[in-house]
């Protein structure tokens, strides 16, 4: 590993690239736009930056996290939920100004919440069971996330696990750009846009914060971080910091535990060079929550979960001890940026990302004749073994040879990268020569392993330990696999500013190439032990900014991003049917979705209103899919597919404004999206016929969705009422099942006392979610082309298959109290 990190900063540090590339989509300083603005008393003053956009991407930290919000915590706009915008795209921004008043234990998914196009759901109160999220209909892997300039989505199937990220009291902004990502974004899946976060600075003298949290659910939580300030008489400064949480499942028994470190360190010296370094660690275990279909949710609606009783006489994979999620995370990053000369300016984001966890399962399996590959085996794990298995658990009848095994998917993946850019600035031209360079490797297992039939406990969490050995002396898997990814990106972007910087003309190109070598150990597979695939895209951009005049400024984008196949496509893998082959079958050769986004926006940005207003549209092709195939012989598998396209048209709004009478400050957003799928898709259980889904609005897709916020803030006295409307949202391609609206409302109230000494800023507040209790579906987790039985393109009767969905989390109080120091 030394000698692949070595040599990718060598590669890296040789190659002459790219700096705020993103100007070939606009991005700019995500705080103040390239203008310094003071706010005293409602008065505006501003101070021109000789910039020509005050320009930054994601891995231009260094450079943004120069500028700060101007203004005092209770005078910002929206209570934070806005800023001033420079960029020729849409962009939204939520800063700790809003973030110090919410839940503390909010993930990033659960802060965005409010703004224009994002759709998000939280699976239990403290943010601690992952969630959901899309953005104008496009789901989360089709969003690039970044933390500090590198990436987070998994480099396989490109999830994302927001509780895994970042506490939220060293979050200093999250940006979320709903229609493209910027050029220099280190992703191979963000067709749909991205969510940029970066953390505070290392504060300028000692000093740190403590909190601590109790709650609904037996809810607890506990933060502290210490900033060193100016160690010495040198420029280097940072801050340690450390957090855990807990809480019981809210339905269901079990719960949800968290512990997470971060730190960052920050030398600046000289004109403009600054060396950073972001470490993050997350070790957490939590019990899943398992989705619903919608005659289950009829029925029970909320109360759906895993069983809290094991019977070892009749033991159940419904137990809830065999569907934990254990993992552990460490994420690296040290954004650079190096002043060469007066002209030029070197930025490099060296990053490493590893990954370690699974999901949990249990599955019954005969001991006498396991079925692996085309072959059957007998098998034995620990003391048992075909002879006598029956014996040991008194399997009678059709259990007969059976054991309940622990089925894990585990996945291990090792992720250095990097980005490095170089900018030259002459006179109104800006050029920007970039280069991103990533691999990885992903390592993916699935061993059936002991339980421990006196308690129901699975042996090893991770499935180590005493696995299944079959009689040919291989150990049994439901998938065993490796993936090598390469990614190789070059993007140029050049930028243009004229008329005193009130016009600026962007235009950009992308070249990504992305390789995948696979290695599946499993035998007898369709494609082989070895896969080879590889995908290149050419990635235009172009775009427009001119400012009216000081309030006004209109802007217009044309941007295309791509997505590649994710790694499972490459395998067989699951059980093993003679008749069908594996339960999951590879489909190597699926073409790259391409999406391709143009954006028209207007902002008014005046001294106690901002407002933006953008109309959209989108265009998919190649969409990718997985979906679920029927045999001639009654058997089924599952495979992943290129689906046809999908285009939309839409608006997004937001307006928000500083105090205007007794210290409230509103904030709305809205957003109308009209999303049409293009294609018949190929029916469920089906290979030979379609749903007729062309034409029809696409699922997972709200047309119509609200977010509003009412804040006020004296400066010791604070509160926020904010509410979330969400339209339906339709979980079939054929349109004939789907999740109903809803409307989700949370207040937060506290009291800032005042200094103590050398405590600063006690504080108290509490966060109330969910107040009505509103117990609904918040996404549908697994799609389907139709619910119902339909008569196909060509005439078959195709079967309807059962979407499923998941639970949003109910009611919930967390009270905290905080203190600088």
């Amino acid at each position: 590993m030394a000698s692949v990190l070595s040599r990718l900063l060598a590669t890296s540090m040789l190659v002459v690239v790219a700096a705020p590339v993103s100007l070939a989509y606009g991005a700019s300083t995500a705080t103040v736009g390239g203008t310094t603005v003071r706010h005293d008393a409602g008065r505006r003053s501003t101070e021109d930056r000789p910039s020509m956009m005050g320009a930054t991407a994601p891995t231009d930290t260094a450079q943004e996290e120069r500028v700060t919000v101007q203004g005092s915590r209770h005078s910002q706009v929206a209570a934070g939920l806005m800023i001033k915008e420079d960029a020729p795209k849409s962009r939204s921004t939520v800063t700790q100004a809003f973030i110090a008043h919410q839940n503390p234990a909010s993930n990033p998914m659960q802060l965005i919440s409010l703004l224009p196009g994002v759709n998000t759901t939280s699976l239990d109160p403290l943010g601690l069971s992952s969630g959901y999220m899309s953005m104008r209909g496009l789901t989360q892997d089709q969003i690039g996330y970044t933390l500090e300039g590198f990436p987070l989505n998994d480099i396989g199937n490109y999830a994302i696990y927001p509780q895994e990220i970042t506490d939220a009291e060293n979050l200093r902004t999250i940006n979320v750009e709903q229609g493209s990502a910027d050029l220099d974004s280190p992703h191979i899946s963000a067709t749909g846009g991205a969510v940029d976060m970066y953390l505070l600075n290392p504060k300028e003298k000692f000093g740190g914060t403590v909190d601590a949290s109790y709650g609904s659910y037996n809810s607890r939580r506990i933060f502290g971080r210490v900033d060193t300030g100016r160690v010495g008489n040198s420029n280097v400064k940072g801050f340690v910091s450390f957090s855990y949480a807990a809480e019981d499942s809210w339905r269901g028994p079990g719960g949800q535990n968290k512990m997470h470190g971060e730190t960052k360190w920050v030398d600046e010296w000289g004109k403009g060079n600054v060396i950073s370094f972001t470490l993050v660690g997350n070790h957490a275990t939590s019990t899943l929550f398992p989705s619903t279909h919608m005659s289950d949710w009829n029925e029970k609606g909320i109360h759906n979960a895993y069983s809290g009783t094991w019977d070892p006489k009749n033991p159940s994979s419904n137990y809830y001890e065999l569907h934990r999620n254990p993992f552990t995370n460490i994420y690296a990053s040290a954004p650079s940026t190096f002043t060469l000369s007066d002209h030029i300016k070197l930025t490099e984001t060296p990053y490493f990302w590893y990954g370690d966890g699974n999901g949990g399962g249990a599955y019954s399996e005969n001991l006498q004749k396991f079925q692996w590959g085309t072959q059957s085996y007998t098998g034995s794990v620990g003391s048992y073994n075909a002879s006598n298995v029956d014996q040991a658990l008194g399997n009678t009848g059709k259990n007969k040879g059976n054991i309940l095994l622990y089925n894990p998917s585990n996945t291990q993946t090792y992720r250095p990268g990097a980005v490095t850019k170089v900018t030259v600035t002459t006179g109104v031209n800006r050029l920007m020569l970039g280069y991103w360079f990533e691999y990885s490797k992903q390592f993916q297992t699935g061993p059936y392993s002991l339980i421990n039939y006196a308690t129901g406990k699975p042996l090893d969490m991770l499935g180590g330990g005493q696995n299944l050995v079959l009689s040919n002396g291989d150990t049994a898997q439901y998938r065993d696999t490796l993936t090598q990814t390469r990614i190789h990106t070059l993007f140029i972007a050049d930028s243009l500013s004229l008329l005193n910087n009130r016009l600026n003309i962007e235009a950009g190109l992308k070249y990504t190439f992305v390789s995948r070598q696979g290695h599946n150990f499993l035998p007898d597979t369709s494609t082989g032990p070895y896969i080879n695939q590889s995908w290149q895209e050419p990635l235009p951009a172009a775009s427009i900014r001119y400012k009216i005049n000081a309030e006004n400024q209109i802007f217009a984008s044309v941007t295309t991003n791509f997505r590649i196949p994710m790694n499972v496509s490459l395998y067989d893998s699951g059980a093993y049917d003679k008749a069908s082959g594996y339960s999951t079958h590879a489909n190597p050769n699926m073409r790259p979705e391409v999406s391709i986004s143009e954006e028209l926006g207007w902002r008014y940005q005046g001294p106690l209103v901002m407002s933006s207003l953008t109309y959209f549209h989108y265009n998919f092709t190649n969409r990718l899919y997985s979906q679920t195939v029927q045999t001639s012989g009654g058997n089924y598998y599952s495979r992943s597919f290129n689906g046809g396209g999908m285009h939309a048209d839409g608006l997004d709004f937001e307006i928000g404004t500083r105090p205007i009478f007794y210290h409230i400050r509103p904030y709305f957003s809205a957003e109308y999206v009209h999303a049409i799928t293009d294609s018949n898709i190929a029916a469920s259980g089906s290979i030979t016929d379609y749903v007729r889904s062309k034409g029809k609005y696409a699922p997972q897709t709200p047309a119509y969705q609200f977010g509003f916020n009412l804040s006020y803030d004296d400066g010791h006295l604070f509160g926020d009422y904010s509410l979330k409307y969400v339209a339906r949202q339709y979980s079939t391609f054929n349109n004939d099942q789907h999740i109903p609206s809803y409307v989700l409302m949370n207040i937060d109230v506290g009291y800032h006392f005042p200094d103590m000494g050398r405590f600063k800023s006690p504080t108290i507040r509490l966060n109330l979610q969910n107040i009505a209790n509103n117990h609904y579906l918040g996404y549908a987790s697994g799609v389907q082309a139709n619910a119902t039985s339909v008569k196909g393109v060509f005439g078959s009767t195709l079967k309807g298959s059962a979407p499923t969905y998941g639970i949003a989390a109910p009611f919930a109080a967390l009270a905290t109290a905080s203190v600088d120091f």
